[in-house]
């Protein structure tokens, strides 16, 4: 039998190499008997696996933008959500009882003080005022006729021409006229005052509620005798609470010097409306509740704005910021610098030769696109801000930019994609007690 040697079938370079190839091929099949054929195939087989793979070309240094790391002074707000309230809400009364004559007002307009609300009937009233005057005048009268007795019997007493019991009897008759005049000069006010109460004005200048009673109604001092609200729009009040855990916490911090209020606890606060806008006026805290509510576990802070223009109405629900507070040589860092692991939040720290190492770090409280960084990392170091997740451990970077210390939150946001986690949600945060207090998030 004609042996072929298996070397000759091996792939030749070129067109011509393919042809002889394919030659050989069907000359070998031809040729060769199952066994050996299948010694061919398998060495050709082997040898094409020996063949080595073209190299991968070398990973691309990652670009990263880095910032030092800088400790400083550093402002920062609190919010609370909050709401309006009247400074002086009050109740508009009937304080007698009778027929509601005329509602004297718009409903919803402002009001100013004195003006009539309401009218009640004032013929009962009058009529009484009358019987009382005229009791007055009987007793007055009375009166004089004791005086002039008394004035005959003295000096008659006094020569024996009567009985010392005579004399007694018209002391205390006078005695007894005079206390009756008084009493009906009280009946005579009572009727007066009654007789005024049947028209009701407004004891300031704000905003008028709707009417609870409609003309025609009886209503009475005791049961149904609420008519209606004023509220005075200026200064207006907003409160806000605070938590028990809260306060415990910023006073640890405050002890441990990582947070500072103003001298005085002289807190601005700025209030933020349903729209997102702001309102033009600041306002002060004037009053901390020293007790806490024993439902919720917080207490009340209540700060007064002016409210010229009457934009704030009662019962609004705003946004109170409370500013003033800072946070001593802190440490503020990018949010997307920050990367959550299997187990905590850590950086990327660039060293000398600008390479990457991990670094875990404890984050604190959110402040705007910035987080306060409480332990993990110093003054000095350099670290990833943009760029971050393409990091890997001991990776050599490529530096592109480099970001000034403490400018991470107005730095370009390109690397906003690459942030491992999204900012937390604001938490409450307070502030201590009576002199100004507050509280929020940042």
């Amino acid at each position: 039998m004609k042996t072929v040697s298996v070397f000759s079938i091996l792939p030749w370079p070129g067109s011509a190499g393919s042809v002889a190839r394919a030659v050989l091929y069907r000359s070998a099949l031809r040729a060769l008997d199952g066994r050996t054929l299948l010694l061919a195939v398998a060495a050709v087989a082997l040898l094409a696996s020996c063949k080595k793979p073209p190299a991968a070309p070398a990973a691309a240094a990652p670009e990263v933008t880095v910032t030092t790391v800088a400790q400083q002074d550093t402002p920062v707000d609190f919010e609370f959500t909050a709401q309006t309230q009247s400074s002086r809400e009050v109740e508009i009364r009937a304080r007698v009882d009778g027929f509601l004559d005329k509602r004297m007002y718009v409903e919803g307009q402002v009001v100013k003080a004195g003006q009539t609300m309401f009218q009640m009937d004032k013929k009962p009233f009058e009529a009484a005022l009358q019987t009382a005057m005229g009791q007055l005048a009987q007793q007055q009268a009375r009166l004089e006729v004791a005086k002039a007795n008394l004035a005959r019997v003295q000096p008659l007493a006094a020569q024996n021409a009567l009985s010392k019991k005579d004399l007694d009897d018209a002391v205390g008759n006078e005695k007894q006229a005079a206390a009756a005049v008084i009493a009906a000069k009280g009946d005579v006010e009572a009727a007066q005052l009654n007789l005024g109460y049947t028209t009701i004005k407004s004891p300031l200048l704000g905003l008028s509620s709707f009417a609870r009673q409609q003309d025609g109604s009886y209503v009475t001092a005791t049961a149904n005798g609420l008519l209606t609200y004023v509220y005075q729009l200026d200064p207006m009040w907003v409160n806000f609470s605070i938590s028990e855990n809260e306060m415990l916490r910023y006073r640890d911090q405050i002890a441990a010097g990582r947070l500072k209020f103003p001298a005085g606890n002289d807190f601005v606060v700025q209030l933020i409306l349903a729209d997102g806008s702001e309102f033009a006026q600041e306002g002060h805290i004037d009053f901390a509740n020293p007790a806490f509510n024993t439902e919720t576990g917080t207490f009340l802070v209540r700060a007064s704005f002016d409210n010229p223009k009457g934009v704030l109405r009662p019962g609004q629900f705003v946004r109170a910021r409370v500013a003033g507070a800072i946070r001593p040589r802190s440490i503020l860092v990018p949010q997307r610098a920050v990367l959550q692991g299997a187990k905590s939040h850590f950086v990327w720290v660039v060293d000398d030769q600008s390479k990457a190492h991990q670094r875990v770090v404890e984050v604190g409280d959110w402040h705007g696109d910035d987080w306060f960084i409480s332990d993990g990392l110093k003054a000095g170091e350099r670290i990833v801000v943009d760029g971050a997740i393409r990091v890997t451990a001991d990776s050599q970077l490529k530096i592109i930019k480099v970001l000034a210390p403490g400018t991470g939150a107005a730095s370009s946001a390109a690397g906003a994609s690459d942030t491992a986690t999204p900012p937390p949600a604001a938490q409450a945060q307070e502030l201590p007690g009576p002199a100004p207090a507050s509280g929020a998030t940042q």
